[in-house]
C-alpha cells in the first residue's frame, strides 16, 4: 500500500488539486455535479468521504475514472484504521506459507 507522510483525504485532493487550480467552488462543482451544495463542501472539509455516487459524478466531470477516486477513498480508510489498530494487528502471528 502507498504511504504518505499522514493520510491524504480524497477532500483534500480534490479541493487542491482540482477546485484551487480551476478557481472553481465546493457549490459550483455540486452544481455541475447535480448534488446538493453540502456533500461537495462536507468532502472538501473533510468531514465525510466518497460514495460510489459521487465518485461516478467526480469521474465523469473530471475525466477520470470512478476507481480513482474510490481508491483515493479506500487507501485514506485503510491507513486511518491502520493506525488506529496497530498494535492489535501486531500480535496476529501470520500464516505460515505451507512448505
Amino acid at each position: 500500500m502507498l504511504k504518505f507522510a499522514r493520510p491524504i483525504h480524497p477532500g483534500e485532493f480534490l479541493r487542491e488539486e482540482y477546485l484551487v487550480p480551476l478557481g472553481m467552488s465546493a457549490g459550483a462543482l455540486a452544481r455541475k455535479l447535480n448534488l446538493p451544495r453540502t456533500r461537495i463542501e462536507r468532502i472538501v472539509k473533510e468531514e465525510v468521504g466518497l460514495t460510489p455516487d459521487t465518485a461516478l459524478r467526480l469521474g465523469r466531470f473530471f475525466n477520470t475514472t470512478p476507481e480513482f477516486w474510490m481508491n483515493f477513498q479506500k487507501a485514506y480508510e485503510l491507513e486511518i484504521e491502520a493506525k488506529k489498530i496497530a498494535a492489535e494487528l501486531e500480535k496476529i502471528v501470520p500464516l505460515e506459507a505451507a512448505a
